[in-house]
């Protein structure tokens, strides 16, 4: 099957969040099933590139309402595969370090941007001669690709392909002023409540909910959560009416990247059956977030955007009550909320030597705490997949979550009769549910047989991308038989 995969982040070169940790894995996971992929991105001034990308001569012509624009392509192999990553150039929209927002927050003219990158990825099938029988859109920026198959390319070659939007977070919508229709020359019936249109404005993401063959996003769960009035920020409506093509798909994780007998961040390679050699990475954890060692205390890790969503509130809210046990030790990783960023950042100082805080990202120390945590907190008010608590597993770090989204899908409750399970889960987005779970990871942080046990166990678990790549294959399957008119009813 031949896949174009567009997406306005690209793990290793583009990277905001998780979306751009799946669109640089699932593409080598489904060319490895035997597809012809090929994968677009905008050309952000973030971008390094070096001898290794090549630069096209022929430029790419990019029809709008406005008259043509010129764009350059740029090709570069992904890393990992043998296919081919494509990057559109075009220095008014794309040559700025940020990639949504800057210091002053989010780009004014982001409906311009990606709006006018959805035309360009859709216009370099003709510019590579290349018709794909799926076209694969991700998250809001990339909303009106499905919207420009059904109508501006519709009785082309390009308008036979199925598409498949995948939400990654239904949060952002994508909503900006109607004249985006026109800058693009799209038809301006488009504005209307069942394609484009949303409290007076085009949300981008709603038109791609209306227009795409198959919806997916990132968890079974989640699929369930976004139709209802909580869930669904508004988009509840229409995602029950789309219900029948909404399938959720778990998230993999890269096993080549997240691997601790590969991992160059760990001092000593380990694996479920050489589980005592963690305590080294422990160490070293110690060392780089400014802990003292002590095999008998817990260490809790956090890596994380420091946001609401995160539920890290409710964290901030226990950490006096929790830090007065003599068991138990913390390090946090992220950046985010100035509020939240100030208080684990005082908890550092006031907690010296049992409480570490590093604000802002640093790749390596993130490896380090997912291997050399013991556990790893998650306490999300929502998570539409969630990959830290995949990663924590295959490191043998067991994760706290709260069974919401993704993390209710891939972490199993721990019990305490039998021993079974891989983690720890709570019901309500409380410091007080919170706080029973970390109460209940360190009743078997004092069982060390067990402790081993749903260590291995998680290690154990399977999170690849080779399971979610067979299920969107499934996905494209069943859209391409939609396209051409076969009934198709998915059972997920």
């Amino acid at each position: 099957m031949k896949i174009l995969i567009i997406a306005p982040e690209i793990a290793p070169f583009a990277k905001v969040g998780g979306l751009a940790d799946v669109t640089g894995a699932l593409p080598k996971a489904l060319e490895q099933l035997g597809h012809d992929v090929r994968i677009v991105c905008p050309l952000y001034g973030c971008i390094k590139r070096d001898e290794s990308w090549r630069p096209q001569n022929k430029p790419l012509t990019v029809p709008t309402g406005t008259g043509m624009r010129y764009a350059r392509v740029w090709e570069r192999i992904l890393p990992g595969s043998g296919m081919p990553a494509y990057f559109i150039e075009y220095d008014e929209f794309f040559a700025r370090q940020e990639i949504y927002e800057g210091p002053w927050g989010w780009h004014s003219d982001n409906d311009r941007r990606f709006g006018f990158f959805s035309r360009a990825a859709l216009e370099m099938c003709f510019w590579m001669d290349w018709m794909p029988d799926i076209v694969h859109a991700h998250d809001w920026p990339t909303g009106l690709v499905p919207v420009m198959l059904n109508t501006v390319y519709a009785g082309t070659k390009l308008g036979n392909a199925a598409s498949v939007m995948t939400i990654h977070n239904i949060q952002h919508q994508g909503y900006c002023d109607r004249s985006i229709i026109s800058f693009l020359g799209l038809p301006e019936w488009l504005f209307r409540a069942d394609h484009v249109e949303a409290m007076g404005a085009v949300s981008m993401l709603k038109g791609g909910i209306f227009h795409a063959t198959k919806i997916t996003t990132v968890s079974p769960t989640y699929a369930q959560e976004i139709q209802g009035p909580i869930g669904g920020h508004g988009m509840n409506s229409i995602l029950r009416f789309r219900a029948a093509d909404l399938i959720g798909v778990l998230n993999g994780i890269d096993t080549t990247v997240w691997n601790p007998m590969l991992d160059p961040a760990l001092p000593t390679p380990f694996n479920a059956a050489n589980l005592p050699a963690k305590e080294e990475s422990k160490k070293r954890l110690c060392e780089r977030f400014g802990l003292r060692y002590d095999p008998k205390k817990a260490i809790f890790g956090v890596v994380s955007r420091l946001y609401e969503q995160k539920g890290l509130d409710l964290l901030r809210n226990i950490v006096p009550q929790l830090m007065a046990r003599d068991d138990i030790q913390f390090v946090v990783l992220g950046t985010g909320e100035g509020e939240l960023e100030y208080a684990f950042s005082d908890f550092h100082g006031k907690y010296a030597g049992n409480f570490g805080t590093w604000i802002g990202f640093d790749d390596e120390k993130a490896h380090l705490v997912y291997g050399g945590a013991d556990f790893f907190l998650m306490p999300s008010r929502f998570e539409p997949c969630g990959l830290g608590q995949l990663y924590a597993m295959a490191y043998g770090t067991i994760p706290v979550v709260r069974a919401t989204g993704g993390l209710a899908d891939t972490v199993r409750q721990y019990n305490p009769v039998d021993g079974t399970g891989t983690g720890f889960l709570f019901d309500m987005p409380s410091s007080e549910a919170f706080l029973h779970a970390i109460e209940r990871a360190l009743e078997l942080w004092k069982d060390k047989e067990r402790l081993h046990n749903v260590r291995s166990r998680a290690m154990q678990q399977d999170f690849s991308w080779d399971s979610s790549a067979n299920a969107y294959s499934n996905v494209y399957r069943w859209a391409v038989e939609a396209r051409n008119g076969i009934d198709t009813s998915p059972l997920m």
